[in-house]
Formats: structure tokens, C-alpha cells, sequence
């Protein structure tokens, strides 16, 4: 941990040197050109800016190209002023050509900083297509099987006639025609039956020899 505070410190201290006597090298040579008072100081702050701003770019990974084109841009401006200082350049006769590139630099800034931070730089994402839902996607609805309706029963043998004793079917003739006579109509199973006191299966087949 102490290694790395050690190597940042030392990053920080190169830094700050690094960014005191490039500012200090813009300003001379922005009041060389003709700029003076707060617009000297103005022109290192601007060459900053726009190296910041390039910086992020290239660090953000979208338009990288213009990142680096910006950034080697405010790096010409920076070094240039640099070596100028370094006794290459006679700052009490600066060429006009510098006048001019100096003049022009707020404007080539402003151009920089502003398509840095105001250039698209997400993706429009593209409208998701819907697709059919396929066999998998659809939920499988459990239907409960059908009930397996039950065989017709087949008509069983007929049922055995029933023996009647032939007392029997004379005293039912007897209750029969004591029936008619009271009644006018013939008389039916059922009422021989309760005549008799015999079961439905008998009286039925009494009825039918009457």
C-alpha cells in the first residue's frame, strides 16, 4: 500500500511540475503575441481544457479517432509553446504567422471542446423484433383426459316365466270379474296385486292369462 501511495505521490508531483511550466510557457507566448492581461492567462487554460476533454473521450471508448485527433491537437499547442520558450523563438518579434495561430486558437478550442462533449457518443439501441413465441416458449396447458364413457351393457337372457298355480289364477279370474262388475274396466296387474297380496312378478303373469 505504501509502494503505491509512493508511486502516485511521485505521478502527482510530475504532474503538477508538468502542468505549472506549460501554463507558464502558454502565457508567455500568448502575451508575446499580443494577448495581454487575462486573456494571456486564459490560453494555457484552454489548452487544458481541451486536453482534459480528449482525455475522457479516448478513456470512454466511443469516437476514439476524435479523441486523438483533439488530444494531439492541444498537444501541438502545448509542446509548441514549450520549445518556443526554450530561446528557439524571439518573443519581442513574434512572426505574424504566430499572431495569427494564436488568435485563432480560442475558436479552434471551442470547436474541439464542443464536438468532444456534445457528439453522440451511445449508440441508439435498436427496437428489440418480436418473434412468434415458439412450442417451447408457450406454457404446456394440462387438459385432464376425457372420460371413457362405460360399454353399453348387453340385453341379458330373458327372464324365466313364472309358474302359477292354476288355484291360483281361477281365484284371481273370480277377484276379476268381481272387479269388472264394480268397476266397468278390467282390472291390471297392480290392482290384482293389492287384490291378492302377491308379488309384481306374479301378478303380472296372473294378469296376463286372465
Amino acid at each position: 500500500m505504501r509502494a503505491q501511495l509512493r508511486r502516485v505521490d511521485a505521478v502527482l508531483v510530475q504532474a503538477v511540475i508538468a502542468a505549472a511550466l506549460s501554463f507558464a510557457h502558454l502565457h508567455d507566448i500568448a502575451g508575446a503575441a499580443g494577448q495581454h492581461g487575462w486573456k494571456a492567462w486564459a490560453y494555457p487554460v484552454s489548452v487544458d481544457l481541451l486536453l482534459v476533454a480528449a482525455w475522457r473521450r479516448m478513456r470512454s471508448g466511443a469516437n476514439r479517432a476524435a479523441g486523438w485527433c483533439w488530444f494531439v491537437t492541444a498537444l501541438a499547442a502545448s509542446l509548441g509553446a514549450n520549445i518556443a520558450t526554450a530561446g528557439l523563438l524571439d518573443l519581442a518579434a513574434v512572426p505574424a504567422w504566430l499572431r495569427i495561430l494564436v488568435a485563432g486558437w480560442p475558436a479552434v478550442a471551442f470547436l474541439g471542446g464542443t464536438l468532444l462533449a456534445h457528439s453522440g457518443t451511445t449508440a441508439l439501441r435498436e427496437p428489440a423484433t418480436e418473434t412468434a413465441p415458439s412450442d417451447e416458449d408457450v406454457p404446456s396447458v394440462y387438459a385432464p383426459p376425457l372420460p371413457v364413457p362405460a360399454p353399453a351393457s348387453l340385453p341379458g337372457p330373458p327372464p324365466a316365466p313364472v309358474a302359477v298355480p292354476t288355484a291360483l289364477v281361477d281365484h284371481a279370474r273370480k277377484v276379476a270379474d268381481h272387479h269388472r262388475s264394480q268397476t266397468g274396466t278390467p282390472i291390471d296387474a297392480a290392482a290384482l296385486r293389492a287384490r291378492l297380496g302377491i308379488p309384481a312378478p306374479l301378478a303380472e303373469a296372473i294378469a296376463a292369462q286372465l
